[in-house]
């Protein structure tokens, strides 16, 4: 084991990998409760098959990122991803589930082809930096604003001003979702590892003590079917021509996502040799396998996780570390009773997706707001996901400024043609779709 996974080489031990592991876990576990949540009680699939489908896909991702790329980072269905999937595919388009679902498996595909050629770095390196932070600052206010929705804080104004302040503040439902709030940013203030899992938890028992949240059945109980969503997979319906940008937005957002992820960990971990990263294509490849498989089992795009990062600082350093996340997540399968039972109560998933958007609209520092060429794209890329409550419109509007304004700004031969290209398509999905 020391031998396979370098554990004298990276200064570690296997007690180490295994609270590190156990650390990441904690910091993840959310995603066992948002993800049926968003899919299953909001997206029309069956909740218990859901749960199955993210518990094993995280573990099978995570399994494979340790073993293939030794990089001690997990994966899961990806937040905001499980947002574009349920809210913009699902409910915005009427797409039904089980092409959503061949639409991610497309997509896992030609991430993995990609990772497998030279077009990877071509595309890596056409994506300027300002538009990337941007993607993940948008996919950030749209989950907030989800979360505020959904709990109720903001309420439709039709006749006015399309969206306000809810005038039922005083609902238990709502002073439940500020209280998640505000014990939430208490324990991510205080730098608690695992922070928005324990919100989540106490604020299922507050819940539960006030009436608000049903007594869970049990504890412990086998997993559910996952025979409700196993290989439910519309691949004629996913290959419309109509569903090309949906492909594409899934797409675009792991690879990036999982790019940034990787080398932000690695980096905390002192992985990055002569500022690269060994083992890329690797990490990139068990991030594409997961997401087939995520969509084999009944689940959205499976992403390496930042939250990864807890699990550096407890001293994960190889593989071993995203090993022991993978069994944490085959352990939670059969803890469903309790899943299920705050699962489908916004009040609880809603606190999670408040701090998260938060967390995510922090990359906003990474942009160059001084330069009217970098920060109009960004603004548009970042603001037009939430009120249009779409992630794919988001991306497409800044990919067809940025080469716009670049020329404005006599700066048309720093744009890749390749942003050429994608932005003269957006354009034509305007137009056509």
């Amino acid at each position: 084991m020391d031998r396979f996974f370098g554990l004298s080489e990276r200064n570690t031990t296997v007690r180490t990998e295994l609270l590190a592991g156990i650390t990441t876990f904690l910091t993840m576990a959310y995603i066992l409760i948002v993800n049926p949540f968003f899919l299953g009680q909001l997206g029309g699939m069956d909740m218990g098959a859901v749960f199955v489908a993210t518990a094993v896909s995280a573990a099978i991702g995570s399994l494979l990122m340790g073993l293939l790329a030794n990089y001690p980072i997990a994966l899961a269905p990806g937040m905001g991803l499980n947002a574009y999937f349920t809210f913009t595919v699902v409910l915005g388009m009427k797409v039904p589930w089980q092409t959503a679902l061949a639409a991610v498996f497309i997509s896992g595909a030609i991430f993995f082809i990609l990772t497998l050629t030279k077009i990877r770095e071509a595309i890596i390196n056409a994506i300027p930096s300002g538009l990337k932070h941007a993607v993940s600052a948008g996919i950030g206010l749209f989950i907030a604003f989800i979360g505020l929705k959904n709990a109720g804080i903001i309420a439709a104004d039709p006749e006015g001003t399309f969206v306000k302040l809810s005038t039922e503040l005083g609902r238990p439902d709502i002073l439940l979702t500020f209280f998640g709030i505000i014990v939430t940013l208490f324990f991510l203030v205080k730098k608690v590892k695992g922070g928005i899992f324990y919100g989540m938890i106490l604020t299922a028992i507050a819940g539960w003590l006030f009436g608000i949240v049903q007594t869970p059945t049990g504890v412990f109980a086998a997993p559910p079917s996952i025979e409700p969503t196993f290989m439910h997979l519309d691949f004629k319906g996913a290959l419309n021509m109509g569903l090309l940008t949906i492909i594409f937005s899934f797409l675009f957002v792991d690879f990036f996502d999982t790019a940034g992820t990787l080398v932000g960990v690695a980096n905390q971990a002192g992985l990055m040799k002569d500022n690269k990263l060994p083992k890329a294509s690797r990490a990139l490849t068990a991030d594409s396998i997961a997401t087939m498989v995520g969509a084999m089992f009944g689940t959205s795009t499976v992403t390496s996780y930042i939250e990864s990062s807890a699990g550096v600082a407890a001293g994960g350093r190889t593989g071993l570390t995203a090993i022991f996340t993978s069994i944490m997540f085959l352990v939670a399968l059969f803890f469903y009773p309790l899943i299920q039972a705050v699962a489908s109560v916004a009040a609880i998933t809603s606190p999670a997706l408040i701090i998260v958007g938060i967390l995510m609209v922090s990359s906003l520092k990474e942009i160059d707001w001084k330069g009217l060429d970098e920060a109009v794209p960004a603004f548009f890329t970042m603001l037009m996901m939430p009120l249009t409550f779409s992630i794919a419109t988001g991306i497409s509007l800044g990919f067809v400024v940025y080469p716009l304004v670049k020329v404005f700004a006599g700066k048309a031969k720093e744009v890749h043609p390749i942003m050429y290209v994608l932005g003269a398509l957006f354009v034509l999905r305007f137009i056509f779709l």
